[in-house]
């Protein structure tokens, strides 16, 4: 059995800690009194203080705490979150991601100057050490508590017996106990009617902070009772000893200066009583058990999977759901009633199981988009430019795939809304625009596609420029009559810029070129749509998952088809009428009048036509379009599997699918087959 590299673990959960502190930071700046977001930052840092000790990321320990105090003093009202702390709280985190991923490549010598720009700006308010109380914080999950009391010295003469006492906080959950004898008097001249000792415990519970008064219920009023929540992570022996002001913090500075065991120099020096030392031992275990005990309980309600067991699982199903098709095809033709029955149970089952593994690839696009704040923060900074991102649709889905896949385009799109769509403060106010530009992300479902569109408020894109460009390059003659949306398409021509200079931003015309071969390598579409002095907006159309989709299997000549059902729209009879009027290949369907492609035409089919051919209706962007086929088979469910890179440049045809009878059928990109049929119709036309 594998085991668990733990630091690998913590490296995987301190991401969204990060991602969760990045987030806080932002809203923050737009928000600087919502003391909601100022706990979820602390809690942020003291979690990757603590954890990163647990888990030997000592470095990383040390210099959060130094951030960690900063906005624990603005937790208390001593510091104000003024964009300054933000930015170097931002920088910070991008330190502690390099302490996590690689410590050995961190710049340290620019750490060193964060922290001296966060000390000028905390100044002499920032604490000492890092509270550990986290009164102010709400529990989730079992809570440790640390307890510390004296009962009345009376208090046996009364009735009572401590150690019934301590039994019953025992019997709230895992409980360590150990007795401070500091004031227990020489064997000469004790009473031993007399309580004379105190008591450190540690509680981990679930059970409410009123359990423990109620411990003490009868002898409350009298005692010394001091209970404290604790997060759970890994203080030093010397920082629980000083946060619990039962030493100094020089005494402690002192001792560690000599090198060996913390706890024996302290005893030594008497600096502090080894009751307490032994204390704080026990403390400082408890807490890391109850650390370890709370991240396991965490691990069996969820679990990680790394993302190839799911591409595993995912072809798994693949090969499952064409086995399935097989199984359908060979019962089809016989009477075996019984046999017919367990068929159709098991196509349910692979159904189910498809819907369910495809649901588990599929995560929310929010993920990827709060990754694009914090480009939007600086570019916006760099450029000295207010700009604002907002964002529309974050619990769409998507495959997780396409996800991880979609991130540089959005970068490159997203820095050309910056960089060359909205323009400065100065040219906004005299076009009569607020100051503030704008940067909207939106996602939406639209059939089994996602549609991500980035919209600018910006001046619009430049008719007259990318046309000289276009022409400068030899892209288009002169003159040539284009739409705009071929004209903007112009734009992710490989070496294409209409920028003046080159930039460390733009200018090298990359950007929107690796935008179209990533979608398109997605099997999706681009979109553009520009108003001189309104904006621009991108649409990217993508399929919801690169592995299996619902299709409509046909056939065209011997040559069987899978056209992606999402685009179908319905299916029609080819009237003879039609089919004879070869001078012009349009449909009156319901009084509009819809263009149709002759696939055996486009494919070269060489066997008759058949006598009664089909037309499926497509539609493609804002058309519909008719591709006539000889037959309809039916629906079907299709297992993707890619082409080869000698079929690369075949763009009618977006991957291949294995029938039930082992034979293989050709995808449809519908999107390239409707282009390719429009160039063909126009080359005959012309000739």
């Amino acid at each position: 059995m594998a085991t668990v590299d733990p630091a690998a673990t913590f490296r995987q959960e301190s991401q969204d800690l990060l991602e969760q502190l990045e987030s806080a930071l932002l809203d923050l700046e737009e928000r600087p009194g919502d003391r909601e977001l100022i706990d979820t930052a602390f809690r942020a840092l003291h979690t990757l203080k603590g954890s990163g000790a647990m888990f030997g990321f000592d470095a990383l320990a040390a210099f959060t705490h130094h951030v960690e105090n900063a906005f624990d003093l603005v937790r208390k009202g001593g510091l104000a979150p003024t964009q300054e702390l933000i930015r170097l709280a931002l920088a910070s985190r991008d330190h502690m991601r390099a302490l996590i991923e690689a410590p050995e490549t961190a710049d340290h010598a620019a750490a060193a100057v964060l922290l001296g720009q966060l000390a000028t700006l905390v100044g002499a308010k920032a604490p000492a050490t890092a509270s550990a109380t986290a009164a102010v914080m709400e529990p989730d999950g079992p809570t440790t508590w640390r307890i510390r009391f004296r009962l009345p010295a009376d208090v046996m003469v009364m009735g009572t017996n401590p150690l019934l006492l301590i039994d019953e906080l025992r019997s709230l959950g895992r409980c360590d106990v150990v007795a401070a004898m500091d004031d227990v008097p020489g064997i000469d001249i004790i009473d031993p009617n007399l309580c004379h000792l105190a008591w450190d415990a540690m509680l981990t519970t679930e059970a409410p902070r009123s359990a423990i008064d109620e411990v003490f219920m009868f002898v409350l009023d009298d005692m010394e009772l001091k209970v404290e929540a604790l997060e759970p992570q890994s203080l030093k022996l010397g920082e629980i000893l000083v946060e619990r002001g039962d030493t100094h913090p020089q005494a402690v500075q002192d001792a560690l200066a000599e090198r060996p065991h913390l706890g024996e120099l302290l005893v030594k020096n008497a600096a502090v009583s080894p009751d307490h030392v032994a204390s704080a031992l026990m403390e400082q275990q408890h807490v890391r058990e109850a650390e370890i005990a709370r991240t396991a309980a965490k691990a069996a309600d969820s679990i990680r999977v790394p993302a190839e067991r799911l591409d595993d699982l995912m072809d798994r199903v693949g090969e499952l759901v064409i086995a399935q098709a097989r199984l359908r095809q060979l019962v089809m033709g016989g009477d075996n009633a019984p046999l017919k029955s367990v068929a159709e149970e098991i196509e349910r089952l692979v159904n189910e199981l498809r819907d369910t593994t495809m649901g588990i690839r599929t995560v929310p696009i929010g993920s990827l988009f709060n990754r694009y704040r914090r480009l939007v923060h600086d570019l916006s900074r760099d450029l000295g430019k207010d700009i604002a991102l907002t964002t529309e649709g974050e619990d769409t889905e998507l495959d997780k795939t396409v996800i991880e896949r979609l991130n540089d385009p959005l970068v490159h799109l997203i820095r050309n809304c910056i960089d060359h769509g909205v323009e400065g403060r100065a040219g906004r106010v005299g076009a009569g625009k607020p100051e503030q530009g704008r940067v909207h992300l939106s996602a939406v479902h639209s059939g089994a596609e996602v549609l991500i569109s980035i919209r600018d408020d910006g001046a619009g894109l430049n008719k007259a420029r990318i046309r000289a460009k276009a022409e400068e390059q030899g892209l288009i003659v002169p003159d040539a009559k284009l739409s705009d949306s071929e004209l903007y398409q112009l734009i992710f021509h490989p070496g294409f810029s209409t920028a003046k200079e080159v930039t460390s931003l733009s200018g090298r015309g990359v950007g929107m070129d690796v935008v179209k071969r990533t979608i398109e390598a997605l099997r999706g579409t681009v979109e553009i749509d520009s108003k001189p002095g309104i904006g621009s907006e991108v649409t990217l159309r993508l399929p919801l998952t690169l592995a299996i989709i619902d299709g409509l299997l046909v056939r065209v000549g011997n040559g069987r088809y899978v056209i992606p059902l999402a685009a179908v729209e319905e299916c029609v009879e080819l009237t003879a009428a039609d089919d004879r009027s070869r001078g012009r290949s349009f449909l009156n369907i319901r009084d509009d009048l819809v263009p149709f492609l002759r696939l055996r035409e486009m494919f070269a089919s060489q066997t008759p036509a058949d006598q009664y051919q089909k037309v499926v209706i497509v539609s493609t962007k804002e058309f519909k379009v008719g591709l006539v086929v000889d037959q309809v088979i039916g629906d079907h469910q299709t297992v993707i599997k890619s082409l080869s890179k000698l079929h690369a440049d075949v763009e009618t045809f977006s991957g291949a699918t294995i029938l039930g009878d082992g034979s293989v059928a050709l995808i449809l990109d519908v999107a390239h087959l409707v282009e390719f049929g429009q160039a063909r119709e126009d080359r005959l036309k012309a000739s």
